[in-house]
């Protein structure tokens, strides 16, 4: 857990957390005696913050070379653990729209050597997005890009 990653104590990480939402940079819910926590989208820092992430990570050349001659995307989002904070050395992308998948491969090959890291990825429809999926990603994925 985080507690690793930072190398501190459950309780230092739980009081630095509970700041953030104090300050209204976070928004949280519990699920059983789980508190979960994600980032305020409505906070004024939200987009400066967001933006200074994308680029340490490396979103931001995935999703210019991605979106570039890709087709009809409506939204990209990062999925399993990255979506959760917790960094790796692989990436997993949900597409939601129609996609040139022989072109999206393509271009994955070259961003995934740019950036050392693995990206997987879905394509998933509008329809399956619209019928199935909203609620799901809305509350467990990161929002990337949306046309």
């Amino acid at each position: 857990g985080l507690e690793a990653e930072f190398g501190d104590s459950s309780n230092a990480i739980r009081l630095e957390l509970n700041r953030f939402e104090n300050a209204g940079m976070l928004t949280s819910f519990q699920d059983g005696n789980k508190k979960y926590f994600r980032a305020n989208i409505d906070h004024p820092l939200y987009n400066d913050i967001h933006n200074i992430l994308l680029k340490y990570i490396g979103f931001d050349k995935i999703v210019d070379t991605i979106l570039e001659n890709l087709g009809e995307v409506k939204k990209v989002y990062v999925v399993g653990t990255f979506a959760n904070g917790i960094d790796n050395d692989r990436i997993d992308l949900a597409l939601i729209g129609n996609v040139n998948l022989e072109y999206l491969e393509s271009l994955i090959a070259k961003t995934e050597r740019h950036i050392s890291r693995k990206i997987s990825y879905q394509v998933i429809s509008f329809s399956e997005y619209d019928v199935h999926l909203k609620p799901q990603f809305e509350k467990e994925a990161l929002l990337l890009w949306e046309s």
